[in-house]
């Protein structure tokens, strides 16, 4: 599953600065250390080094999530960006979002260290901080619709068969519970199977609840990951600090039940 844009309207700003001024500063660092994985270690979060307080500490915090791995990589986070990122700034404001955009990088930071605490591979990348929007954006606006995209369904994405088969159950159970209760019409929703636009609700759902046994994967049974499975649930964590960020006014409508 690919999320493809957020469907619904902003209601302060029709331009997302801060939301496309850290897309744009991604793309410019990806260029600049292109095939230089040096830079990996410089300026990446390795827990092993930080434990032994041989790294960059607090400024290594703040420089790995503007690395990325690949254009794939960059392309992925940057989209996810793009959709969640859109209508959380609107109610923050584009510098208070960005206050909250490097918190919850940090936070995903700290609990990816703890969890990983021996490895000597970097971490980098923005999809902690991606989490914590995608958390923001699930208690400010669960039942807004985004338009998504699936290429490939119920594939086996775990090291273990036991987890591969709860997976694909779950995976049928879920979007087949979706169909039916789809308000568009089941035959509509059929034919438009693959660009659904259901509830933000159980598209961030969809991700959270599949990082937490992939998580515990690389915790419990030592599993190396290319991922950073506990830096994307500490990003979702930091996320819940959104109500410090938010506009004074959008905190108002928020706090009476009134749409945002």
């Amino acid at each position: 599953m690919f999320p493809l844009n957020d469907i619904e309207k902003n209601r302060y700003t029709s331009l997302p600065f801060m939301t496309l001024t850290i897309i744009l500063v991604n793309i410019l660092v990806l260029m600049a250390v292109w095939d230089n994985e040096a830079i990996f270690y410089l300026f990446g979060t390795t827990p092993l080094l930080v434990m032994n307080r041989e790294s960059g500490g607090a400024l290594t915090a703040m420089t790995h999530m503007f690395l990325h791995g690949g254009l794939f990589h960059l392309l992925s986070n940057m989209l996810a960006l793009w959709v969640f990122g859109r209508r959380v700034e609107d109610v923050c404001g584009p510098w208070r979002f960005l206050g909250f955009y490097l918190a919850c990088g940090l936070m995903a930071d700290v609990v990816a260290v703890t969890t990983r605490m021996n490895s000597d591979i970097p971490g980098i990348g923005a999809s902690g901080a991606l989490y914590g929007v995608m958390a923001a954006y699930l208690m400010l606006f669960p039942k807004g619709r985004i338009r998504i995209i699936f290429l490939m369904w119920f594939l086996p994405i775990f090291n273990m068969t036991v987890l591969n088969g709860i997976w694909i159950v779950t995976s049928f159970v879920f979007w087949g519970g979706y169909l039916i209760a789809s308000d568009k019409g089941l035959f509509q929703s059929l034919l438009s199977i693959y660009f659904p636009t259901p509830r933000a609700y159980m598209v961030i759902l969809y991700f959270v609840l599949l990082e937490i046994p992939r998580a515990f994967e690389v915790l419990l049974f030592d599993f190396e990951s290319s991922v950073g499975h506990w830096a994307h649930l500490g990003g979702f964590f930091g996320g819940l600090f959104i109500f410090f960020f938010l506009r004074s006014d959008a905190f108002h409508r928020y706090r009476n039940e009134l749409p945002l």
